[in-house]
């Protein structure tokens, strides 16, 4: 895999990552608004299991976004390393 692939393929996971927390902040968008609606409700099974359950969705987009900045830094320092920036802006001023 040349250099460029590589960069390509970095670049396809940040943006798989962004999707994952994307999808993640919206899991606790969701919970929340269960815990909301159960306030009313006073369901004791809600009561006891969306607070678990919210607190490892946090959690796992804590981590997430974590490693989507460490990655995004990895990819910079990738760029130069390789001295990559021209290449990167040649492309893009090519039309696909």
């Amino acid at each position: 895999m040349d250099k460029m692939e590589k960069l390509k393929m970095m670049d396809k996971i940040i943006r798989e990552l962004e999707d994952v927390t994307n999808s993640e902040t919206a899991l606790l968008k969701k919970i929340a608004q269960l815990e909301t609606e159960n306030i009313n409700l006073g369901d004791k099974i809600l009561d006891e299991k969306l607070p678990s359950i919210f607190e490892h969705a946090d959690e796992m987009l804590t981590q997430t976004t974590a490693l989507q900045t460490e990655y995004n830094e990895r990819r910079e320092t990738f760029v130069k390393d390789n001295k990559l920036e021209e290449a990167i802006i040649a492309a893009s001023l090519t039309p696909a």
